[in-house]
């Protein structure tokens, strides 16, 4: 008899509560919401829900969050959606102590956000959806370097802006 636990869909999931960085806690252990899979967002409202799982230091959540909508968004948003994932997982790993690992993912995402938000970008003549890239790119590649020179990082202290806007300081 297979004893893994299942999603109500019958998939292979695991039902351990899991921390605001997404690691498995002990059954039982109170744990942290997870993010619902397969929610279908407008841009503004991936953005605005993956921003303020940063703002509350969950950035494993918040790369679910970009997981949608590359995953239901038009094929040509795709690398713009994975590379705000790789980022948030970036900053995942440089919180959970992970240096080497936080600080590739942070650059592969900034690699790949600079590639995809020009392109995005100039189907509207501005920056895709409101995103700051280039602010996000800095962040990306400041936040390795310190990630790479120390201890983990606090993801709440050290999430990104991910769009500029009256309210928004710029995300170095």
């Amino acid at each position: 008899m297979n004893a893994r636990d299942r999603d109500d869909e019958g998939r292979a999931r695991s039902a351990r509560p899991r921390d605001g960085l997404g690691r498995p806690l002990a059954y039982g252990e109170p744990g942290v919401e997870r993010q619902p899979e397969g929610v279908v967002r407008t841009p503004a409202e991936t953005v605005a829900e993956a921003q303020r799982l940063l703002d509350a230091g969950m950035p494993f959540h918040a790369h679910e969050v970009f997981e949608d909508a590359w995953k239901s968004g038009p094929e040509a948003e795709a690398p713009l959606w994975r590379a705000l994932a790789q980022l948030a997982v970036g900053l995942t790993h440089a919180a959970r102590g992970n240096a080497v690992g936080g600080a590739r993912l942070l650059r592969r995402g900034a690699d790949a956000l600079a590639q995809a938000g020009p392109e995005t970008a100039s189907a509207r003549g501005r920056s895709p959806h409101g995103i700051d890239v280039e602010g996000l790119v800095r962040w990306a590649g400041e936040l390795a370097l310190r990630v790479e020179e120390g201890p983990a990082v606090d993801a709440a202290a050290h999430s990104p802006r991910l769009a500029r806007g009256p309210d928004r300081q710029d995300p170095a």
